[in-house]
């Protein structure tokens, strides 16, 4: 994966979660879909997000240690 590909994953994971945790019952429909057989709570949507934050981090760290 080049770099500017990388770059927008982890921009669009920023996004989400931050998105998430402002807003989280804007993202409720998305979540109802996405988690069919459970039902979306807020907590379920709190822990989703701030793991697509750590996965932006972590990935954001695979990036530094590429470019050098």
């Amino acid at each position: 994966m080049s770099s500017l590909q990388l770059c927008l994953v982890i921009q669009l994971f920023v996004v989400f979660g931050v998105a998430g945790l402002f807003w989280p019952d804007k993202l409720m429909p998305l979540f109802d879909v996405l988690m069919y057989p459970w039902a979306a709570s807020m907590r379920a949507i709190r822990t989703n997000c701030l793991a697509a934050i750590a996965i932006a981090l972590v990935l954001f760290v695979k990036l530094v240690g590429v470019i050098r």
